[in-house]
């Protein structure tokens, strides 16, 4: 889950003029820079969205009649999440359907419930600096916007759910924001005056807290961060009424467990219960108890294997003290487990998902009855592969109440496109294409689309984030960040006939895991990607794949000073040194530049600072003929909602601008494109004049004009990716929401 930057993500391979010449001449002889061109925007194909919903990731609650209340972190009316009831039949209500602007986009955290039946919750993205809201939902179905976050010291990117005391406050955390960008607890009184109760700092204190909270009977809030503490492994921090805060415990990431994403519960005698998603004895996560002294307990370090791996989710305890969760991955499919830990730390697996009409990867948590009967939600499964709110009785029988629906057209084109010379278009969507587990489609110059292949999600591999690229003979080659033998995702090729090869199937360790960006290509035939997990190190790594289907790592990265987690792509020179960014690691944690030659030496070419400069380059790079880059990071700048940057020759940095997150635009999740008179182009997720992201034009005096500002209906919501740019200054594009059927568009931005 990339919750962080906003859910997941991709590199690409974008085209650029090198033509610095141009601009030197222009200079010289007193030519102004060339300025933006006002564009219209043709939809060439709207993708249809799960007018229902689609990936719960979140947990259930359920009211005294038996009715179930969750959310849906997709699909809905506009692609941008709903929040649904499930009745004791098992038909489902939308109670609300989120449009992605002001109201809220993405909600990633379940609901909580008052006794008048009044719904609250969080969601990750829209409101009106597009970093996420707290809403209300009435009875029938009204929404209220309790507090949209700025991104500022208020907070920002509220991924866990709320609590509320018996006066009506409420209490949660952002994942990011506060004084320093590591995240806060924050109260909210009734009138929607927000307090920052505690800004992390990201040092011994902990840093960007992903869960809810849980609060004694004295006021004291207790909650995990994912990382900071002592060791940078995450923390379980109390904090009392006055907002002053105690570690309780910090994680080392080694036998004790590591990067607690999930919230904590508490027993009658004030120990804490909780997972961390990672670390423990084989680095699949744990299930810890902390008594009231601070001493942690480890009741089961997960093995990978049938017991699970990767608990995401928080726990629930029943009146004997048995635990019970979930695991995202593991068990006998390697999809995702229900368990119980009993009081002497014995695991038993009760489910174990298949990721067929069962479902797979349950993100969200438990709930259970007076019977016995667990509830819960999983994020894939079910009879589209959309997700399904399932029911586990005493016995570990399973009975699937609700199945999410999704789209064969092919739904959330998360990547940028490729263009032919006779204009035909070629894409991917993550989801969607028959089986639910993404396609690669084409548009035609008349608009009409193509299915050119669905995957299944088996070994073939299972949602593509990336764009194709094509040789010469009309064959796609790509990658999906999922499925294969391994589950760890592929490296694939497409003929001219529709037939798919997988070239290489990764396994994690060492060979790499979750290639989310694309390929290059070599004249000799030999491909080159990155992957974002999975190497020697764990933090990913650089690889090649020659034509035989051979892999050859060329760098693993530590999440060291030499960055780690390499979401995008690479552009490699003449000589065959390859360029690209690490959206995490370096030496302030935020991210690198990178470069790597052909012996694979790596050197850093520039480490992000996490403030003004920039911070999180999730996108990958282009050159111009001096050897300068440009590129653009996901966080950072004057108010921490993204930057474009230069970096010349000598490693100097120069931030070309800074959004603010209002209508220029915020948190460019792509890469650039550049003309030939030296003019940057490039797309932002958020901002714009309704909160639904932006297409930008920077021209070379660093003058940003918005060509097009998506309003989340039919043009179109949030695009993910980068541009492609014809001869006749035309822009092509995709977005991952709205359009006429809520699912994104393919669009066109005519001068």
């Amino acid at each position: 889950m990339r919750q962080g930057g906003g859910s997941a993500n991709h590199g690409r391979e974008v085209r650029a003029a090198q033509t610095l010449a141009v601009l030197v001449l222009a200079a010289a002889i007193g030519i102004p820079p060339a300025k933006a061109q006002t564009y219209t925007e043709t939809v060439l194909h709207n993708f249809a969205s799960p007018p229902r919903g689609a990936y719960p990731e979140a947990g259930l609650i359920r009211d005294s009649a038996g009715n179930f209340y969750g959310t849906a972190s997709a699909g809905g009316a506009a692609g941008a999440g709903v929040v649904f009831s499930l009745d004791t039949a098992g038909v489902q209500t939308v109670l609300y359907s989120f449009t992605g602007g002001v109201d809220g986009a993405s909600p990633n955290a379940g609901v909580i419930r008052d006794a008048a039946g009044n719904l609250y919750g969080t969601t990750t993205g829209g409101g009106i600096s597009s970093n996420g809201v707290v809403f209300k939902l009435d009875s029938t179905g009204n929404e209220t916007v309790l507090y949209s976050f700025t991104g500022g010291a208020d907070g920002k990117l509220p991924l866990g759910g709320l609590v509320r005391d018996s006066t009506g406050t409420l209490f949660g955390t952002t994942y990011f924001g506060g004084s320093v960008g590591k995240g806060v607890a924050f109260k909210l009184d009734t009138t929607g005056h927000e307090t920052v109760l505690y800004s992390f700092t990201g040092g011994a204190d902990g840093s960007n807290p992903c869960s809810g909270l849980v609060r004694d009977s004295a006021g004291n809030i207790y909650g995990t961060t994912f990382g900071g503490g002592a060791s940078g492994w995450g923390t379980v921090f109390k904090l009392d009424a006055t907002g002053h805060e105690t570690v309780l415990y910090s994680f080392t990431g080694y036998g004790d467990g590591a990067n607690p994403y999930a919230g904590l519960i508490r027993d009658a005698a004030g120990n804490l219960y909780g997972t961390t998603a990672s670390g423990g004895t084989s680095g699949r996560g744990t299930v810890f108890k902390l008594d009231t002294t601070g001493n942690e307990t480890i009741l089961h370090n997960f093995t990978g294997n049938a017991d699970g791996a990767d608990p995401y989710a928080g726990l629930i305890q029943d009146s004997a003290g048995n635990l019970y969760g979930t695991t995202a991955e593991g068990g006998a499919s390697n999809e995702g487990t229900v368990f119980k830990v009993d009081t002497t730390g014995r695991e038993t697996v009760l489910y174990s998902f298949t990721r067929g009409a069962d479902g797979g990867s349950p993100y969200g948590g438990l709930i259970r009855n007076s019977a016995g009967k667990l509830y819960g939600t999983t994020y894939f499964g079910g009879t589209t592969d959309s997700g399904l709110v399932f029911e586990l009785d005493p016995t570990g029988h399973e009975t699937v109440l609700y199945s999410f629906p999704a789209s064969a057209d092919g739904d959330v084109p998360y990547a940028g496109l490729f263009r032919d010379q006779a204009g035909n278009l070629y894409g991917t969507t993550i989801f969607g294409g028959g089986s639910g587990m993404g396609a690669v489609f084409e548009v035609d110059t008349a608009g009409r689309k193509i299915l050119l292949y669905g995957f299944t999600g088996g070994a073939d591999g299972a949602h593509p984030s990336a764009r194709p690229i094509r040789d010469s003979a009309g064959n796609l080659y790509g990658t999906t960040f999922q499925g294969g033998a391994s589950g760890w995702g592929v490296v694939y090729e497409l003929d001219t006939t529709g037939h798919e090869m997988v070239l290489h199937s990764f396994t994690g360790y060492p060979d790499g895991a979750l290639p989310y960006a694309g390929l290059i290509r070599d004249s000799a035939g030999n491909l080159y990607g990155t992957t974002e997990y999975g190497g020697a190190n764990g933090g990913g790594l650089v690889f090649k794949v020659d034509a035989t289907g051979h892999e050859t790592l060329l760098y693993s990265f530590h999440v060291g000073l030499d960055g780690g987690m390499p979401y995008a792509g690479l552009i490699r020179d003449s000589a065959g040194n390859f360029y690209g960014t690490a959206a995490y690691g370096g030496a302030f944690q935020s991210g690198v530049v990178f470069e790597l030659d052909s012996a694979g030496h790596e050197m850093v070419l520039h480490s992000f600072g996490g403030g003004a400069d920039g911070a999180n380059p999730y996108a990958g790079l282009i050159r111009d003929s001096a050897g300068n880059f440009y590129g653009t990071t996901y966080y950072g700048g004057a108010l921490g909602a993204g930057v474009v940057f230069k970096l010349d020759t000598a490693g100097q940095e120069t931030v070309l601008y800074s959004f603010t997150g209002n209508a220029d635009g915020a948190n460019p999740d792509a890469g650039l494109i550049r003309d030939s008179a030296g003019n940057l182009y490039g797309t932002t997720i958020g901002g714009g004049a309704s909160g639904k992201g932006v297409v930008f034009a920077l021209d070379t005096a660093g003058h940003e004009t918005v060509l097009h500002s998506f309003t989340g209906s039919a043009d179109g919501a949030r695009p993910y990716a980068g541009l492609i740019r014809d001869a006749a200054g035309n822009l092509y594009g995709t977005s991952t929401g709205g359009g006429k059927r809520g699912g994104g568009v393919v669009f066109k931005l005519t001068p």
